[in-house]
């Protein structure tokens, strides 16, 4: 696939994740700026830089820069939280979306989400995938409630949406040390 064609799965998959959320998506109607989409939750809007995850065994990569070719040579040049407020990312082969805050990375040129612990145990300065996970971090932009439907087929009003996006607390070897115990 080409880099456009990468781009532009990631964005729909980034943008279906958010619809899904009850999350407004728009799109600038011009191309070449810094963000691909935004986000709207209420009155807030988030201007979002959708990249493509690619998974090296247990870790999760993405980049943090844009690149163009000038008659000098390329030019990368990295996002600033004056020019998004979020990256975005997607990987096709887990089929997951991630956000992750500009500032938490302010100075990144590539961001790793690990999926496992580490074979050395190592928890310091560890980006876990479930902490960026793109439903429970837009879940955070507050709970909405919505009718769910009970059993005897009337609405009631259930809890956040979606269901799950209060955040789980536990760490995510903890959370991957229960999986494995069921």
């Amino acid at each position: 696939m080409t880099t456009d064609q990468k781009g532009a799965i990631a964005e729909a998959a980034i943008a279906l994740a958010a619809i899904k959320l009850g999350i407004d998506v728009y799109r600038p109607l011009a191309e070449g700026g810094r963000y691909d989409l935004i986000l709207g939750h209420g009155s807030k809007l988030l201007r979002v830089q959708c990249t493509w995850a690619v998974r090296r065994d247990e870790v999760v990569v993405m980049r943090c820069y844009s690149c163009r070719r000038t008659r000098n040579g390329m030019l990368r040049r990295a996002y600033t939280a004056d020019e998004i407020d979020a990256f975005a990312a997607y990987c096709l082969e887990l089929d997951r979306c991630w956000f992750l805050p500009i500032e938490a990375f302010p100075y990144s040129s590539a961001i790793q989400l690990r999926l496992s612990p580490t074979r050395n145990n190592q928890r310091a300065g560890i980006n876990w995938a479930d902490d960026f996970d793109l439903a429970a971090r837009l879940g955070d932009l507050g709970a909405v409630a919505q009718l769910g439907e009970r059993l005897d087929g009337i609405q009631k009003a259930r809890g956040s949406n979606p269901l799950g996006s209060i955040r789980d607390r536990r760490t995510s070897a903890e959370r991957l040390s229960e999986r494995l115990r069921r």
